[in-house]
């Protein structure tokens, strides 16, 4: 017997809840794994499952097992990332996965210096909005927007974002510019519901000490970012979007700010990954290129730099019209 690839079997039944689902994530076959595990109960003389044809769950015996197996094998990656440490960069595979705009709008276009740096990882990222369970997926680290209520995971905050709301100019000239939240209630607004509880969110800004929070009503609701940026694109109404997404749209005319001096609570960008597992060189390296990438994005400080150009705009269109003669 494999005693060590039988640990491996047994911590990735335990940790996905089935053996189909280990298997998948160790890319080891069904029958394979299961007689692994089997094989590891004879040798222990011990049974760490019980099996039914609905579900697998862990004995008392295999939840003690299971401590001691997890820590064996996090040793053992221990061991080898010291060894490889001293030889070369972090190599190997390793899976993120990030919401789709992030992804899209904010780490693909830079994505080349993290992957010119550390040239030996094998990257695997997965674009979703959706709950995730991080163990059970076999997901190293998880990119997320929002405070994260999990107890099984380990959260770095990583950046911080705001929300600032924007319209297209053809919105505008149409429906008029909104100057306070309260104002919104008369404008077409597009709403955002969580893909976890399919609560709709609610509107809040802040300006010095004044705080406003809104329920809106819309005809349309969307529940992906990248769809809802293009929602706002096409010129269904007034949303609202992180200053990473909206900053490169002032400047082609594709979006204006509306009511520049609201801004929305300050919202976390969080790593997360499981509490049970070592944070392996792979994972540490990607955190920190991804807290260095957040603090250089122009679009991550932009609010101050959207006005400007909002202000830019607004100039250059009233020196058109003959408002302003000279420019301020």
């Amino acid at each position: 017997m494999d005693q060590l690839r039988a640990m491996q079997a047994f911590v990735g039944v335990v940790d996905t809840g089935g053996f189909t689902s280990a298997a998948e994530l160790l890319n080891m076959p069904k029958a394979t794994l299961s007689a692994a595990v089997a094989e590891l109960e004879a040798h222990l003389k011990v049974r760490l499952l019980h099996r039914t044809t609905r579900k697998v769950t862990v004995t008392a015996d295999g939840a003690a097992y299971y401590e001691r197996c997890v820590r064996i094998l996090e040793d053992l990656r221990d061991a080898e990332e010291s060894l490889s440490s001293k030889q070369g960069s972090p190599h190997g595979k390793l899976r993120v996965d990030v919401s789709t705009a992030v992804a899209s709008r904010l780490l693909i276009p830079l994505l080349h210096t993290f992957l010119e740096r550390y040239p030996d990882i094998e990257l695997e990222l997965g674009c979703s909005d959706r709950p995730l369970n991080l163990l059970s997926e076999g997901i190293d680290c998880a990119l997320r927007v929002g405070e994260v209520q999990d107890p099984s995971v380990v959260v770095r905050r990583v950046g911080t974002m705001q929300l600032v709301t924007c319209a297209t100019p053809g919105y505008l000239a149409k429906h008029g510019r909104p100057k306070h939240p309260h104002d919104l209630k008369k404008h077409v607004c597009l709403n955002y519901f969580s893909m976890r509880t399919g609560q709709v969110f609610d509107w809040e800004f802040n300006r010095d000490n004044e705080r406003v929070v809104l329920t809106v009503d819309s005809p349309l609701t969307l529940n992906d970012s990248n769809a809802y940026i293009d929602a706002c694109l096409a010129g269904l109404g007034i949303g609202r979007l992180p200053t990473y997404m909206f900053h490169q749209y002032p400047s082609c005319g594709a979006l204006e700010l509306v009511m520049c001096e609201w801004l929305s609570d300050d919202m976390p960008f969080l790593v997360a990954y499981p509490s049970n597992r070592h944070l392996s060189s792979k994972v540490r390296v990607f955190v920190d290129w991804v807290a260095e990438t957040l603090e250089h994005h122009t679009g991550m400080q932009m609010c101050e730099k959207a006005r400007a150009v909002h202000e830019k705009n607004q100039q250059r269109q009233m020196l058109e019209l003959g408002i302003l003669s000279t420019p301020a």
